[in-house]
């Protein structure tokens, strides 16, 4: 009896899946501080930041964006830009096991927008860290300031989170993953 309840037990654990860091599952699964860092913010939209800035300046925002290139900024940050890209409601996989979903974004840039963000440890420095390429998820406050040499929108973040280059996907590589 004892051990048919362990065997059943250690079935049930390799049924459970975590997506860990870098979302290896099905459908994006935010991380806990994610989650209680995006509450009250708005997705940011380009459009209607261009239409009625002063409703939006000032206020909690969420986006994607591919960084395209990082550069030291004021205060210690790193001044990352970044292109606006939107979350596919489904990640692509390699296989039907979770283990093979990546994170997926759409390959169409919707805007230019600059983070000023504090980064440490392995997001700072090393092979893994932020850098052109990387995909981040950022929360933070849509500043009063553009960025003076393209004039895009800057965001204070205040939650980032960071998957290196080759850990997600965009909807371009459909052509060799699936849904």
């Amino acid at each position: 009896m004892k051990q048919a309840l362990l065997f059943t037990f250690g079935l049930a654990l390799a049924g459970c899946h975590s997506p860990g860091q870098y979302g290896y599952a099905r459908v994006y699964s935010p991380l806990s501080d994610e989650e209680t860092a995006q509450k009250g913010a708005k997705e940011f939209d380009p459009v209607m930041v261009q239409r009625a800035p002063d409703e939006w300046r000032g206020k909690a925002v969420t986006l994607f964006g591919v960084v395209k290139a990082r550069n030291p900024g004021p205060g210690g940050n790193a001044d990352l830009t970044l292109s606006v890209r939107s979350l596919e409601p489904r990640n692509l996989c390699d296989t039907g096991d979770e283990d093979t979903c990546r994170v997926t974004v759409g390959d169409r840039e919707h805007a230019i927008v600059h983070a000023l963000s504090k980064l440490s440890g392995d997001d700072d420095i090393g092979k893994l860290s932020v850098g052109a390429g990387s995909l981040v998820r950022i929360v933070g406050t849509l500043s009063d300031n553009v960025d003076p040499d393209d004039g895009a929108q800057v965001v204070r973040v205040t939650y980032l989170r960071h998957w290196p280059r080759d850990y997600y996907v965009t909807t371009a590589d459909r052509s060799h993953m699936r849904r």
